[in-house]
């Protein structure tokens, strides 16, 4: 069993909190290739290494991109990547300051992808982890029953299958509006106070909940 499609499925982005100041002046997300071109600043919590792999990791369903030139989201708000950046203990991992300045921006799929198309903007989804060479990616909302919900899901994914599954990514083209984050969750309330304060002199200002279900 694969689990059933949710009626209004979510997509997650997490971000160090240092790098929201830089999201709200520009109104939007940028792709990694984007932030390396522009020059950004702000703590990276990814593993460098698999982030210049996805630099050259092809997109099949929309030939001449790679997963890199994408601004990425996981299924699940809880995800594989945020544990091991809890557990701060992965040799690839150059942030070691755990998952309490981490923000995780939330955003509805369907209405990211009507915005996408009107624009002209490349979308896709990964069946698994973006970053493995094998993987598989589709650009038809109507493939979404291949994703493995009840991995994205699961609580327990020590099975090399289930943990792969819950990698599944969403991936729009280059840049992502602000304005369709429509909740951030973070792990404390001192968290909240500070995404806020940030949040102050905002257009768009996401409600902040403290969402500790969102963290491990």
């Amino acid at each position: 069993m694969s689990g059933a499609v949710p009626e209004h499925p979510k997509i997650y982005h997490i971000l160090h909190i240092d790098r929201l100041p830089s999201v709200l002046a520009e109104g939007r997300l940028y792709s990694d290739s984007e932030v390396r071109r522009r020059g950004m600043t702000g703590t990276t919590v990814g593993m460098r290494k698999l982030k210049d792999d996805r630099l050259s990791l092809p997109v099949a369903c929309h030939p001449g991109t790679h997963v890199g030139d994408y601004v990425p989201f996981y299924f699940c708000s809880r995800s594989v990547m945020l544990y091991l950046l809890h557990r701060s203990n992965h040799q690839d991992l150059a942030y070691r300051g755990g998952q309490e300045p981490i923000v995780t921006l939330e955003a509805d799929l369907r209405a990211v992808v009507a915005r996408a198309d009107a624009a002209g903007r490349p979308w896709a989804f990964s069946l698994g982890n973006a970053s493995a060479l094998y993987q598989e990616f589709r650009a038809d909302l109507a493939c979404l029953h291949k994703i493995r919900w009840d991995h994205v899901a699961a609580t327990d994914w020590r099975s090399p299958d289930v943990k792969e599954g819950k990698q599944a990514e969403f991936l729009v083209h280059q840049r992502f509006p602000w304005s369709l984050i429509n909740r951030i969750g973070v792990q404390t309330v001192a968290m909240r106070a500070r995404v806020a304060k940030l949040l102050a002199t905002a257009v768009h200002k996401p409600p902040v909940h403290v969402r500790q279900e969102w963290y491990y």
